[in-house]
């Protein structure tokens, strides 16, 4: 039987670290339960699973709640990420006395991090917004194919930039979100899109997050999942992206994979994975490209899995059809 849910309660909380002014720092991270993002309501995007985060009768009593609930865990943390199902600056998701007294309870942060799809980011909201706030922009891809087939996106790679240079105009900073490997496309050309789409952002990004896809329940790319149509990236590609960006963008880059290691998450061997996470983890903090120096085995496997993939010309998960032992050796 699914556990009922309480609107007054948080979907998840947890802490971390990430950087405040240049410093590693303690991290409070919540995930709020919301009415819902307005555009999984009208289908919503391939990989997006959040909408099971969303309870359509939550009330503005809900959401204190849900504050009360976060604030009784925090103990001064300088760095402050709130997540909701959809779009912090949405007032129909979070209404605007909830959003205030969310930057009134945290004003002595260093640092807030919130997100938001585009279009919910113009120059009168952003004239309301403190200083020490952070608008993450799910932008997944600079490539309009990609955004539209492979994602759903609902806007478009110049949406992202408006808002993104317009959050800048108005003194604030910019974490860009990027999809490694979306439904549809082969390893190689997941890597090279995100490399692209790094360095389109970069004009108007402060930190850009490569986030490989994770198969979340209730999704599209689940059900591809299932089918053996779809398998998540290998670590080895997301380390090629950062390896390849490295040095040749502005803004720092980072990655914190939701479900690394794991078959639904990014993943190599089972073997490596550990240690390959852990060095991608280290690389978002000194941005030094030698913590990106991992070694193992399936790297080769990985080269050839590539190999393979343009050579029948799919994207299907070829871990499932083919003896890896046979695809390894040269």
């Amino acid at each position: 039987m699914k556990e009922k849910r309480s609107p007054s309660q948080l979907e998840t909380l947890w802490k971390e670290k990430d950087l405040v002014n240049g410093k590693i720092s303690d991290t409070l991270v919540m995930i709020m339960r919301t009415s819902g993002c307005c555009w999984a309501k009208t289908g919503g995007c391939t990989m997006c699973g959040y909408r099971q985060a969303s309870i359509s009768s939550i009330t503005e009593d809900d959401l204190n709640r849900q504050i009360d609930q976060a604030l009784s865990k925090y103990e001064g943390e300088p760095f402050v990420k709130i997540y909701t199902s959809g779009s912090f600056l949405d007032e129909k998701e979070i209404p605007i006395s909830i959003r205030d007294r969310i930057f009134d309870e945290f004003s002595d942060c260093g640092r807030i991090l919130v997100e938001s799809r585009p279009e919910f980011v113009t120059n009168d909201v952003l004239s309301t917004l403190p200083r020490s706030l952070t608008i993450a922009l799910g932008l997944e891809s600079s490539n309009p194919d990609i955004l539209r087939t492979s994602i759903n996106k609902g806007f478009t790679e110049q949406d992202s930039k408006r808002a993104g240079m317009a959050i800048k105009d108005a003194g604030l900073t910019v974490r860009t979100y990027l999809l490694l490997k979306p439904l549809f496309i082969t390893e190689s050309k997941a890597i090279e899109d995100s490399v692209n789409s790094a360095r389109f952002a970069d004009p108007f990004s402060d930190e850009i997050s490569v986030n490989p896809i994770n198969v979340q329940r209730g999704t599209y790319v689940e059900r591809m999942w299932k089918r053996g149509e779809f398998r998540s990236p290998w670590i080895w590609s997301l380390i090629e992206v950062l390896k390849q960006l490295s040095g040749t963008v502005n803004a720092r880059l980072m990655s914190s994979p939701s479900g690394g290691g794991s078959q639904r998450g990014v993943h190599n061997c089972g073997i490596c994975d550990r240690a390959a996470l852990d060095a991608i983890e280290k690389f978002s903090f000194t941005q030094d490209p030698k913590d990106l120096e991992v070694t193992c085995e399936c790297k080769d496997l990985w080269k050839r899995y590539m190999e393979a993939e343009e050579l029948l010309g799919t994207a299907t998960d070829l871990d499932r059809g083919f003896d890896n032992d046979l695809m390894i050796r040269k």
